[in-house]
């Protein structure tokens, strides 16, 4: 089956060709993590996350790196604030990340670079440009010469001499420094409390565009498959990405670039102004995380304009809770063993299943509409609820599981019943914790937590011993 995408660069849909036979080289740029990530933050975490397990179920191997920004204007300011330096606020921020992402099922990344780790690279591709003639450095600021990039603007479909009319009207501190109003910085000097590294240009700082171009190189070679964002990073970002590592590589950067619509709360901009800005965890505090990935993947495509309201999410729990019950009740079948004699009418629900996981297939495969690839596995709920009864051969209703199981993973949605634990389970996991904190082995103590956490088991510390409830 031929693969599909949009690309941003081309304007149309065209079918994948992977440079490396079998293989995908993929690069989403990640949050600035100075916060915590909102719900806007976690679209493309979502989308592209499971662009990559669709690949995987289709038997690439997907290398897939996405980074942290990690040194910024907004965490310098942030860190100041709280009188803390800006690793402190980077690395408590990048821990909550991981946290969400692992709340939303994200797979973790083949590689999560750090900016900040990355710098040397970046004084390397920077001093590589100014031999070439494309970037040139005033008072410790390295610039960008972007009219030297001959196709500048061609993933934004911006015309360069429209872009400098625009930038007449505005004045830009330093602006007089440049020899072109266009051009962009590469490395900036450094300000009193700032951090800071040296560099053959004085001691600064990397600007924001040069950080991915590098780490992509670094983490996937000079040429990718795919660039993935949200669409509010094709200009400036993306584009400056383009201009600086085709021009330091000599070669064409990203073969397809994928950017996914926004998203807007109750048809408006989010935004902390209007009160309507939520992050990943104020909707936690209401929803299981799966109800929001479910929500993200069935509300629209994922290149469309998104709209989140209660009324939304909760059409969307109640659309992941009938998959859910469906398939439990397919275990519960299962786990019955009936050893019976399929009927000609469950001979046919077989050959439609596998009809509509082809269906769910072609939809993934056509520019990763999840909608549609959703409603397909709605369509198997429906045939498995009226064509498989209580009766029915077991190899059959393990298969019709099977296969809503594996689609829905392919979504990043776990919807495999959860094995009730026994009392005296809990009880021998309680006990064992309680060991490891005697020794002092709190890794593990914490782990148990979080294992009888993950199946329904809250447990709380007191002056009698430790008391557990079922969530």
């Amino acid at each position: 089956m031929e693969m599909q995408l949009y690309n941003t660069l081309t304007r149309k849909k065209e079918v994948f060709k992977p440079i490396e036979e079998g293989k995908v080289r993929m690069y989403v740029c990640g949050p600035t993590v100075y916060n915590y990530i909102h719900i806007g933050n976690a679209r493309p975490m979502i989308v592209f996350d499971t662009v990559r397990r669709f690949f995987e179920y289709k038997g690439y191997e997907v290398n897939y790196v996405s980074n942290f920004t990690d040194v910024d204007d907004k965490i310098i300011k942030k860190a100041n604030e709280e009188g803390v330096s800006a690793k402190e606020i980077s690395e408590r921020y990048i821990q909550a990340v991981l946290e969400d992402m692992q709340g939303l099922n994200i797979k973790p990344a083949t590689k999560n670079p750090k900016a900040t780790e990355e710098i040397d690279e970046m004084l390397s591709m920077i001093s590589n440009l100014i031999e070439k003639g494309y970037a040139y450095e005033k008072n410790g600021t390295v610039y960008f010469r972007t009219r030297s990039f001959k196709e500048y603007g061609k993933l934004s479909k911006k015309n360069i001499d429209d872009l400098e009319a625009g930038h007449r009207t505005i004045q830009v501190v330093g602006e007089d420094e440049k020899e072109d109003p266009l051009d962009f910085v590469l490395w900036k000097p450094k300000k009193d409390g700032e951090p800071f590294w040296e560099s053959p240009w004085g001691n600064g700082r990397p600007g924001w565009h040069i950080e991915c171009s590098v780490m992509s190189k670094k983490y996937l070679g000079e040429q990718i498959d795919i660039h993935a964002g949200g669409e509010d990073l094709i200009f400036p970002h993306h584009e400056n990405e383009i201009a600086q590592s085709e021009a330091a590589n000599g070669k064409e950067f990203a073969h397809y670039w994928m950017h996914n619509g926004f998203l807007n709360i109750n048809n408006e901009k989010m935004s902390k102004s209007k009160g309507n800005f939520f992050t990943v965890r104020d909707i936690g505090k209401q929803y299981a995380y799966d109800v929001l990935r479910f929500f993200m993947l069935s509300g629209a495509h994922y290149r469309m304009p998104l709209n989140f309201s209660q009324d939304l999410m909760e059409a969307a729990k109640s659309g992941l809770e009938r998959i859910k019950v469906a398939v439990e009740r397919l275990d519960d079948i299962a786990q019955k063993k009936n050893n019976a004699t399929i009927t000609e009418a469950e001979k046919q629900v077989e050959t439609e299943l596998k009809a509509l996981q082809d269906k769910f297939d072609a939809s993934m495969a056509d520019d990763f509409n999840t909608a549609d690839a959703i409603s397909a596995v709605f369509e198997m709920v429906k045939l498995v609820n009226v064509g498989i009864r209580e009766t029915s051969d077991y190899t059959l209703v393990e298969d019709a599981k099977k296969r809503i199981v594996l689609l829905m993973d392919v979504l990043g949605i776990s919807v495999e019943p959860v094995k009730e634990m026994l009392d005296t389970e809990i009880e021998q996991l309680i006990e064992e914790r309680q060991l490891a904190r005697k020794n002092k082995d709190f890794q593990r103590a914490d782990e148990i937590r979080d294992i009888l956490l993950d199946k329904g088991i809250v447990l709380k510390d007191t002056r009698e011993g430790v008391k557990w409830t079922r969530a």
